[in-house]
């Protein structure tokens, strides 16, 4: 490889690597504080996503750390467990489930997860990006950062949330919001993007000094300074020993509770389907349409969630957010995801004064803008130019995320758009063919039990005295049923003076049951 492209390639990593950190750090924070963990935890687990995850993942975008769709089921655990170092056992169990799922190939149950449902994912979290963030925007901090449930844990839900915001109006943050976003559209013009060092430079990151500059200025009149829970609070660890001090190791004479085993299992089998989400919905960004390897995806999350487990960590799972965030950032190799999380943890121990006067105005217009670019218009006409069967288990998808959670407005999405795929199949696999009279009855594909109402109804719709021809070379299997329903219809047909003739197969034999009567002509 050439210096010049290695060179260019490590700078582009290095920057959407800031742009992550930006976006992570006050998810990571938010999450903990969602599920009723220490703070800390949120922090140990997005740095081991990035460096532990990142450099065992076959992923060249994705980006793991502690995810809103575990937040109520970590909850349920810390609650249900008789300590935080029980939790922190159960984990690390299941980081040591997912190893063993990635192990006999489990993975490949992303592969049977529909595109519309992906996309459908993708643009849902757009929009609960653009709703959930726009609270934060105007100073309204009630709601913890990274909720993507629509009913919340502050009593309200993402929609009468916004009203009540304009309530808590607070006029330094909005404008901190209004001039980030300002910002993030500038840095986007073509005569920023073409500059030489501009370029280098990433806009969120620009984003979050003028927020702190805005923040330390109008901090000097009284009616315009920020409110302190209108800013980034990290723990403050005195250095690494700071940091070894408050880590909370899991209690491995816990093993022998029942409740570990099933809070682990739990855990193993949520995280791992929201990794396999997560890591399919990058494939579908990645703009070199790079594919990750499914099974060796799960063992490195699982191997993540062991050592996030081994250090009290919350369980980390591939994020969408954060890795659209790279997508969109410019990021080509996985080196961005461990930058991330070794960025973080330096952040945290040599920089806790710096991150503490970040506004989570700035952090909220950077998540604004990220989720509308996942919703794209020309997403909705692509899909609507497919045809309802693509189009409805998209919408579906969009709306059931929107007014639930992201996995059971997933499992929602999926069941739909399963539906629309074995209906279409269903009309696919017999089709019927008309001139005059003159028919052409084409069996395709696998002809189960289930397609007999369509064949039987295909048939009877033939009028008396016509032709009709049934060719089942396309076919690899007819079911039985299926073959009997045709036997009736050959022996019925003389009585409504329709004539059949059955095609012979490639192979110059057919099956036995549509030779029974002397009827048909059989070419």
């Amino acid at each position: 490889m050439p210096k010049n492209v290695a060179w260019n390639g490590l700078a582009k990593d290095l920057s959407a690597s800031v742009v992550v950190l930006l976006v992570a750090l006050p998810l990571c924070l938010g999450i903990a504080l969602g599920s009723g963990a220490p703070l800390i935890s949120g922090l140990i687990a997005g740095v081991v996503g990035g460096v532990v995850v990142g450099f065992l993942s076959g992923s060249p975008l994705s980006v793991s750390g502690p995810a809103a769709g575990l937040t109520t089921i970590v909850a349920a655990a810390i609650t249900k467990l008789p300590s935080y170092e029980a939790f922190a056992l159960a984990v690390m169990l299941a980081g040591a489930f997912q190893v063993l799922l990635g192990v006999v190939r489990a993975g490949v149950v992303g592969d049977f997860i529909p595109n519309s449902v992906i996309k459908g994912m993708l643009a849902a979290i757009g929009l609960i990006l653009i709703l959930k963030q726009f609270p934060h925007l105007v100073g309204y901090d009630a709601d913890f950062e990274g909720d993507e449930s629509f009913l919340q844990s502050d009593s309200e839900n993402t929609l009468t949330e916004l009203y009540h915001a304009m309530g808590f109006f607070s006029l330094p943050a909005a404008l901190i919001g209004v001039v980030s976003i300002l910002l993030l559209l500038l840095w986007e013009r073509p005569f920023i993007r073409s500059h030489r060092l501009l370029a280098l430079v990433p806009g969120p990151l620009v984003v979050v000094a003028v927020g702190i500059l805005m923040q330390v200025v109008m901090a000097r009149v009284p009616e315009l300074a920020l409110s302190a829970q209108h800013m980034v609070d990290i723990p403050n660890i005195a250095g690494l020993s700071g940091l070894l001090s408050v880590v909370r190791p899991p209690d491995l004479q816990m093993l022998s509770h029942p409740s570990v085993w099933v809070s682990a299992a739990t855990l193993a089998i949520v995280a791992s389907l929201e990794s396999l989400l997560g890591v399919e919905a990058v494939d579908k960004l990645d703009p070199l349409k790079r594919v990750t390897p499914s099974n060796r995806e799960l063992m490195a999350q699982g191997a993540g969630n062991m050592v996030s487990g081994m250090l009290g960590g919350l369980p980390v799972t591939s994020v969408v957010v954060r890795s659209s965030a790279n997508v969109q950032a410019g990021a080509v190799s996985k080196r961005s995801t461990i930058l991330h999380g070794v960025l973080m943890l330096f952040g945290v121990l040599l920089m806790p004064t710096v991150i503490d006067m970040i506004p989570y105005a700035a952090l909220a217009a950077i998540l604004m803008v990220t989720g509308y670019k996942l919703v794209k218009v020309n997403t909705f006409k692509e899909f609507h130019a497919k045809g309802w069967e693509q189009f409805i288990p998209f919408v579906v998808t969009i709306l059931a995320i929107l007014f639930s959670d992201l996995l059971t407005g997933i499992v929602i999405g999926i069941f739909v758009g399963l539906f629309f795929m074995m209906r279409s199949n269903f009309r696919t696999t017999v089709l019927l063919v008309k001139d005059g009279e003159n028919h052409l009855l084409r069996l395709r594909k696998d002809v189960s039990f289930l397609n007999k109402p369509i064949v039987k109804q295909r048939l009877a719709s033939l009028p008396n005295g016509s032709y009709i021809l049934i060719d089942t070379n396309p076919a690899d299997f007819i079911d039985q049923d299926v073959l009997e329903v045709i036997r009736e219809f050959i022996v019925s047909a003389p009585a409504r003076n329709i004539r059949v003739e059955v095609k012979r197969s490639m192979q110059g034999s057919i099956h036995p049951m549509l030779v029974m009567s002397e009827q048909p002509h059989v070419s």
